[in-house]
């Protein structure tokens, strides 16, 4: 039995000291991101091809919303960048004769994703890593895990509207490399407002 505790201690303490860049190359095998949705907090960059006038900067509001010339208030939130295209483009239309010029909307500075890491790990806190990123992506920018750290048992807090649910995680194998029975599921992505917590 001792010889077994020695054995979890060392294999966990080989964990908590992987460097960062050791971290980054374990996840550099998942699979990509979902499709990014808008938070409040976004910076957008909108053009509208031939009408330099139309070619705006904007944040989306803590309502979700934004005001673009011509067409008034937007809901910007949660949606994905093609149908809010598509939403400026029908708001546009009233405004020409033929077609709508291509509207283009892009994320110039996507400041409204941001997730918290607390409890034991190197580096807690709340971020804003400008993609999507996984459980174990996430608990890499981190820092990773203190050196007793549970990774069997980490959650994530995830609030519903006034509703705060958990999802257990398992990072165990995926750390000590066991990566032949992980599926997406077992690492999943972490939205805005995520809190992820490692006991």
């Amino acid at each position: 039995m001792a010889r077994f505790l020695i054995a979890i201690m060392a294999c966990m303490a080989t964990v908590s000291t992987m460097p960062v860049s050791a971290w980054a190359q374990a996840t550099s095998q998942t699979v990509p991101g979902p499709p990014y949705r808008i938070n409040p907090g976004d910076e957008l960059e909108i053009l509208v091809w031939g009408d330099e006038r139309l070619q705006r900067t904007v944040r989306v509001l803590p309502d979700g919303t934004f005001a673009f010339p011509l067409v008034g208030q937007v809901m910007a939130a949660n949606r994905l960048l093609p149908d809010l295209e598509k939403l400026i483009t029908v708001g546009l239309q009233p405004q020409y004769r033929g077609a709508v010029p291509q509207v283009t909307v892009s994320v110039k500075n996507p400041a409204g994703y941001q997730f918290s890491v607390v409890g034991k790990v190197r580096s807690p806190g709340t971020y804003t890593p400008g993609r999507y990123v996984n459980a174990l992506e996430a608990l890499s920018i981190a820092g990773g895990p203190t050196e007793f750290a549970q990774m069997g048992n980490v959650s994530i807090l995830r609030k519903s509207g006034v509703q705060l649910h958990s999802i257990r995680v398992s990072l165990s194998d995926a750390l000590r490399g066991n990566t032949s029975r992980l599926t997406q599921a077992d690492v999943p992505f972490i939205q805005s407002g995520d809190t992820l917590v490692v006991p």
